[in-house]
């Protein structure tokens, strides 16, 4: 039992740094940003619906709809967007069109959050700097190049992992949280009166009388819920009950008390809306509140990059993106990976979004159509889990999903009209990276049935083989090919060349299904071809590890063992030359053979031993 309260205090402090840094880091930014739209007069009564309309969004967006009702929706324990796509797309794998159209949906909002991907970080660190220009106005000019500083040495570590520096994050932050509560206590403790806004009656009167201004201000008050997608995209990690316990018991009330403290100075102050959080300091405060807020928000980002390596790589293995380089930087835990095209492609995005933009209020802008439009598609997902998967009522998945999807509609289309301030950039990023998903997805699909058909079978193609066999020498090959039943080409460029057979042949086909974990029970099926040849079929989950030779060590159980040093993997590359034709773009035939070309080896990906590895090209047509 003590165990047990001690593992559970663990994963709450882990969520706390984890999955809260982002939404934790919102007060710096929300209610400057509502008031600064010059939307909302300043007036005491519009304070407190102001504050309402905060609450209520957080409890609404984020205690209801993603701690209570989506967390449930669980595929095998992981959660997140790829996940949410793999559960509802199963649950009516009876409806072939529905299903791909769900799946396309799916893909575009996991292209979404590379957008939100690189304005969070770049609006999160900017706020946090600009707390210099409260100290003193001279610091104005080194806030853009401190945060280009302090971005760069955050994307430069990422090769070293981690691990390292993971174990600081649920302390650094529940300490930031402790700061901004205590921040709003001592603000609310000379206008108590301003936590009458907790009552929904203020935002209701504030929309009431307010009905346009309500509307656009939407924009700015999704400020507040930064982040949201993480509760559920970390699920896996940390599990339903320590995500939940963190944001009621710690997240949730740090939030309340300093957006109410920011209240009650704004009734005390109005000045002080050019900047209410840090203007909530005492002066002697004020540059440690600087360091802690920076601390904080480069927590928050690392949780992003982190996410944005995970994320590739369960698109990857769902075959939308082409493989690229994975560095693991754990020999302990296989989620600590590292990809330098990633990081530094996301890393150059931001610091354009930093010179673009210029400050938070800009970026501002810039934040919300992206975030708003995945929130649209979470619920759209949950409604076909709740109903086909869980069974439940339709009236009920109706009013359930319904009310979700006309509060998330509202603040999509209030972001709607940010887009030529800057909604239009994230949305760039994201139409940009599901434009290369579509491009490798539709090329592969064209290869795949250009190499059908020329394909031979592989039982007659051996059986003819056996009438005049080939000498035969000492050691195994395995022969990674992509459609099982079929003659690898590196299998007939072996036999045209060196004119030989190893004993052992092994023709291996890697599956990646629509699930998270495919267990060491259902990893690997093999099938005797005769004459020492087995056809073998090895199945992963989008979350596990691809690694070929550790699948086949599993053999052994089945009559097939294997010497790793008499090993030989062969591998077809074949050379993608793009042509005119019916059936994609001249472009994005272009697009897909420079990809392709550009692509790491599949041995990278595989974990296949470099020095064993065969390739052989051949030249194909798309």
């Amino acid at each position: 039992m003590q165990n047990s309260k001690s593992s559970l205090s663990a994963l709450t402090l882990g969520a706390i740094g984890v999955v809260y840094g982002d939404i934790g880091t919102s007060v710096l930014y929300s209610v400057k940003e509502v008031f600064g739209s010059g939307h909302v007069p300043f007036t005491p009564a519009n304070v407190y619906g102001v504050l309402s309309v905060l609450f209520w969004t957080l409890t609404i967006i984020v205690s209801l709809k993603y701690v209570v009702l989506v967390l449930r929706a669980d595929n095998n324990g992981e959660g997140g967007l790829v996940a949410m796509l793999a559960l509802a797309s199963q649950t009516v794998k009876d409806k072939p069109r529905l299903s791909s159209t769900l799946f396309l949906v799916g893909m575009f909002g996991t292209s979404l959050f590379y957008g939100d991907g690189v304005i969070t970080p770049a609006i999160s660190v900017l706020s946090a700097v600009e707390g210099l220009e409260v100290i003193s106005p001279h610091f104005t000019k080194a806030v853009i190049p401190l945060t280009l500083i302090i971005l760069f040495l955050l994307f430069w570590v990422q090769k070293r992992g981690t691990a390292g520096i993971g174990k600081f994050f649920g302390p650094i932050t529940a300490t930031w949280f402790v700061c901004i509560a205590l921040l709003g206590v001592h603000q609310i403790m000379g206008h108590p009166e301003i936590l009458a806004g907790l009552s929904p009656h203020y935002a209701v009167r504030f929309i009431w009388n307010n009905p346009g201004t309500s509307f656009i201000i939407l924009g700015a008050v999704v400020l507040c819920v930064t982040g949201a997608e993480a509760l559920y995209a970390d699920l896996g990690h940390f599990g339903k009950k320590p995500i939940r316990l963190a944001w009621f018991s710690i997240a949730m009330p740090a939030l309340t008390l300093n957006y109410f403290g920011q209240g009650a100075l704004l009734l005390a102050n109005p000045e002080a809306v050019k900047n209410p959080f840090f203007m909530m300091a005492p002066a002697w405060a004020l540059l440690p509140l600087v360091i802690m807020a920076t601390m904080a928000t480069v927590i928050a980002s690392q949780a992003l990059i982190t996410g944005a390596f995970s994320v590739t790589r369960q698109v990857i293995q769902l075959g939308y993106f082409p493989r690229f380089e994975v560095r693991h930087t754990s020999v302990k835990e296989m989620g600590q990976i590292y990809m330098p095209l990633v990081n530094w492609g996301l890393f150059v995005a931001i610091a354009l979004a930093v010179l673009l933009f210029r400050n938070s209020g800009n970026l501002a802008a810039a934040y919300g159509i992206a975030v708003t439009l995945d929130m649209l598609i979470t619920t759209m997902l949950t409604f076909f889990v709740i109903r086909y998967r869980w069974n439940y009522p339709l009236a009920l998945c109706l009013l359930a999903t319904g009310f979700f999807f006309v509060v998330d509609l509202a603040f999509f289309a209030s972001n709607l009209l940010k887009l030529l301030e800057g909604g239009w950039f994230p949305l760039l990023i994201g139409g940009t990276v599901f434009t290369l998903m579509m491009t490798w997805r539709k090329g592969r699909e064209l290869l795949h049935q250009r190499l059908q058909a020329d394909a031979l079978d592989l039982r007659q193609f051996l059986e003819s083989t056996w009438r005049h066999p080939p000498t035969r020498v000492p050691g195994t090959a395995v022969f990674l090919s992509g459609e099982p039943g079929t003659v690898p080409h590196a299998l007939l460029h072996n036999l045209k060349h060196n004119k030989v057979l190893h004993e052992r042949n092994l023709f291996v086909t890697v599956r990646n299904h629509e699930v998270p974990w495919v267990g060491l029970d259902k990893r690997v099926q093999a099938e005797a071809l005769g004459g020492d040849c087995w056809e073998v079929t090895i199945n992963y989950g989008f979350k596990n590890e691809p690694d070929v030779p550790a699948a086949l060590a599993q053999l052994r159980t089945q009559g097939c063992s294997l010497d790793a040093m008499s090993t030989s993997y062969f591998l077809s590359r074949d050379l993608i030359i793009p042509r005119m034709n019916n059936s994609m773009a001249h472009w994005r035939e272009k697009l897909f053979a420079q990809m392709h070309k550009n692509a790491s080896r599949v041995s990278d990906f595989l974990h296949l031993p470099s020095n064993s590895v065969v390739e052989l090209g051949s030249k194909i047509e798309l």
